[in-house]
């Protein structure tokens, strides 16, 4: 069955009939106000959740011109954790299997073998066995496995094994190669465990792990360890997200009474950073292609940002450092060609000093604008790391057979074969 022309014209009689009396031109000029008045600083009760370092300001680079520039570190590495998907059995069981792999720009083969290996297991019935192990070791020494049970909940046991796999993985890898660093060190996604993090607003129960677990104070204390690690050998860390999802600056405005008309801080900060004009031809608004833009950094402590900010309390996780060198920073990068906002992230431990935020910015910047997308070190990291489809399936029928239990499947998996 597909939608014939009277049903597309059916569904665009539909979208006619919505009003929207404000056109982008006004969706520009206000985020520009907000740009101009809100954000130095940004505060919401009292507290500063957003603060520029240095002066605020929006900055373009030709493309053509910042791809050609030299590189500002010589070697740089690229970490990344991938799943095969949190999968529930008919016996009760919920697992997750992340590995995790670090790549090196140039190339380093010894270290793209190396992987970190952790399976999360969650069932309910206390009779199972979930056997948690030491670390054990496989493939001559390149492979390290982990098995590790996760807390009992009553709902979001997918959720939960899936980011105990992930970040586990992530942050021992990290931990275990940080030696190999020389110049930079690029996670692909956040600086810390954001996904972590938002379960405080997600629901009571999850809050409560945040509260009381040992294996979540685990992780973070990994991404403690390994902001240390780097600023004690004075390597720069940095996150690079591709898909931000914040939405600090566009709650605030709103709590203020303000009409923020964004889903997101994205989408603020595309408005705050697109360029172009009106074209009499078209007699459109034409977007500039030919230039990156962004933002100057900011110190950033609301929302999941919030647990590793100078008030924030790390989960209880003892820090060794001052606390504001962990507080995550950020800079906004617009990529015009694909209309896409990337967030870099680090700690102030980095970016307090200008000329490091500079050329942490300026690697951004140059491999984006070469790339056309996220920098080389965190495509191949997330190629060593990803998980096929093909291979989930067939580990998948291995566990079945291991566990002598079928994988939960609805009528979706039929639909959609």
């Amino acid at each position: 069955m597909t939608l014939d022309p009277v049903h597309f014209e059916g569904i665009a009689q539909l979208a006619r009939r919505i009003r929207y009396d404000v056109g982008e031109d006004d969706h520009r000029d206000f985020a520009r106000t907000v740009w101009a008045e809100f954000l130095d600083p940004l505060v919401d009760d009292g507290r500063t959740v957003l603060e520029p370092l240095g002066e605020q300001g929006r900055h373009s680079a030709p493309i053509e011109d910042v791809a050609l520039t030299d590189e500002p570190f010589e070697t740089v590495h690229g970490l990344d954790s991938g799943t095969i998907n949190p999968t529930t059995f008919t016996n009760g069981l919920v697992l997750d299997i992340a590995q995790a792999a670090m790549s090196a720009t140039p190339s380093d083969l010894e270290l793209h073998r190396a992987r970190t290996l952790v399976m999360t297991v969650h069932t309910n019935d206390r009779t199972v066995d979930v056997s948690e192990s030491d670390w054990e070791m496989g493939d001559e020494g390149y492979i390290r496995s982990q098995i590790r049970q996760a807390p009992r909940v009553d709902r979001f046991a997918e959720g939960v094994v899936h980011a105990l796999a992930l970040y586990l993985a992530e942050s021992k890898h990290a931990l275990t190669q940080a030696e190999v660093v020389d110049d930079l060190l690029v996670l692909d996604g956040p600086l810390y465990p954001k996904g972590l993090f938002k379960w405080a607003d997600r629901h009571p129960e999850l809050a409560a792990l945040l509260d009381e677990d040992d294996r979540v104070r685990e992780v973070v204390s990994n991404y403690v360890e390994l902001v240390e690690r780097f600023v004690t050998r004075d390597v720069p860390l940095v996150g690079f997200v591709k898909n931000p999802a914040t939405k600090v600056i566009t709650r605030t405005v709103q709590k203020k009474g303000a009409h923020a008309p964004w889903v997101d801080d994205t989408a603020f900060f595309t408005r705050v950073l697109e360029r172009g004009g009106f074209d009499p031809d078209t007699e459109q608004w034409e977007r500039d292609t030919n230039h990156l833009t962004c933002t100057n950094w900011f110190a950033s402590r609301g929302g999941a940002d919030h647990p590793l900010s100078t008030d924030g309390d790390a989960l209880g996780v003892e820090r060794r450092l001052d606390d504001e060198d962990y507080e995550p920073t950020f800079c906004a990068i617009y990529d015009p060609r694909n209309d896409l906002v990337y967030r870099l992230e680090a700690p102030y431990a980095f970016t307090k000093d200008a000329a490091t935020r500079e050329d942490l910015r300026l690697f951004a910047l140059q491999e984006i604008a070469a790339r056309n997308g996220p920098p080389l070190a965190v495509a191949k990291a997330d190629e060593l790391a990803r998980i096929s489809r093909d291979e989930k399936r067939a580990l998948t029928a291995t566990l079945e057979e291991t566990f002598e239990a079928r994988r939960m499947r609805d009528y979706d998996d039929t639909r959609w074969d």
